[in-house]
């Protein structure tokens, strides 16, 4: 795992493969509307898992559209937390239990709003690892859990996005045939209502 992390070269990276906005990963899918596909992490569209048995089921099929992404490559993981004072204290406290080795990238700053008890900064950390199923397992169940949230798996080039949220993934493709043919390979796994969420 990487000890360190050139933040300039990653905010550049992202800049130029995401010009729509920042690394908020909610936001993909609708700036990126025609790369991307949703994938269901439990039988029915069930949104948490109750039992290790769904627990496992979730996990195998986060890892494996992961897999099918990032299979022999490099991987960024990104992790947020969020405070109310640019330096204040970061929740979720889980952030970093799950992710001690995200060193800090950037800080969003949401502070447009005339009244300061509204403004919050979104710390984004990062790290780079080789990609293998089961590395971001820790992370995985946070997510699935909703005690992590806007969490962004990438490739090194930020051509592919995974951003895993609870009940599901939001993929972003490299194009619309590569997004058609995953979507292709899990039909199951798909939302079954028409706008795909």
């Amino acid at each position: 795992m990487s000890g360190s992390l050139d933040g300039d070269r990653l905010s550049a990276l992202w800049e130029r493969q995401y010009p729509k906005g920042p690394p908020v990963a909610h936001e993909l899918r609708t700036a990126y509307s025609d790369r991307w596909v949703r994938f269901h992490s439990l039988p029915g569209s069930k949104r948490y898992p109750e039992t290790e048995d769904e627990y496992a089921i979730a996990l195998h099929r986060y890892n494996t559209v992961l897999d099918e992404l990032f299979e022999g490559t490099e991987v960024y993981v990104i992790t947020l937390g969020w405070s109310w004072e640019p330096g204040g204290p970061e929740l979720p406290p889980e952030r970093n239990k799950v992710h001690p080795q995200g060193i800090r990238w950037t800080t969003l700053a949401y502070d447009d709003d005339p009244d300061p008890e509204l403004h919050s900064y979104t710390h984004l950390y990062a790290d780079r690892r080789p990609w293998r199923p089961g590395t971001v397992d820790g992370i995985l169940r946070a997510v699935a859990d909703d005690v992590l949230s806007g969490v962004i798996i990438t490739d090194s080039g930020l051509s592919r996005i995974h951003h895993p949220y609870d009940g599901g993934a939001d993929v972003i493709a490299t194009s619309t045939a590569e997004r058609d043919r995953m979507r292709g390979s899990h039909p199951e796994w798909l939302p079954r209502n028409p706008v795909g969420l």
